[in-house]
């Protein structure tokens, strides 16, 4: 089964009438690590599907990269306002993982709202997404760069695996320094606990 069609079928299954409409508006495309599939100011007119691979979302801050967040796969994603207000990206999405990546223009994916598995699917979606804003929204309002990064340690967080230390910093608002010294102490603590 395509893997797109796996992953919809979390939220919402499909008819094998559904797919083929689906399937027939996906083009496949593969990215390497550094490419930069949006840059900020351009219009968002894309639904993607990341099949494989590791995303970072950022924004520019005078001159400087600060990191929105990080999309793992699979995962269905774009850049929202863009996308939905045909206004320019804030945002720029960079591949930090060579990345396997399904595109739908945006007509399209549009168009097949039409289809209520579909619309069930997107509503869905879009539910999960505001429900992981709204929990990266309270971590930085509730929780220290520490106890973020200790609870993205004990949640095993696939951002540590895949995201330099550089953009980890800058997701968790420090600079790579006090990451630095915070990483020494959770596995200095860790030892002393074993």
């Amino acid at each position: 089964m395509h893997p797109f069609r796996v992953y919809i079928s979390q939220f919402s299954l499909l008819t094998n009438e559904e797919w083929a409409v689906i399937e027939a508006c996906l083009v496949k495309r593969y990215f390497k690590k550094g490419d930069i599939i949006l840059a900020s100011g351009q219009l968002c007119r894309k639904l993607y599907f990341l099949q494989s691979g590791f995303l970072r979302f950022y924004i520019d801050k005078d001159g400087r990269d600060i990191t929105k967040f990080f999309t793992p796969s699979p995962y269905c994603f774009t850049a929202q306002k863009s996308f939905a207000n045909d206004i320019p990206a804030e945002e720029s999405i960079e591949v930090l993982q060579d990345a396997l990546i399904w595109e739908m223009p945006k007509e399209e994916a549009f168009g097949l709202l039409k289809w209520v598995n579909w619309s069930t699917f997107v509503r869905k979606l879009i539910q999960e997404v505001q429900f992981n804003t709204e929990q990266i929204l309270e971590d930085i309002q509730n929780l220290t760069a520490e106890e973020r990064y200790t609870k993205m340690m004990a949640e095993s967080d696939p951002i540590l695996q895949n995201a330099p230390l550089k953009d980890i910093a800058s997701f968790l608002g420090i600079a790579p320094q006090s990451l630095s010294r915070i990483r020494k102490k959770y596995w200095s603590e860790s030892r002393n606990l074993t």
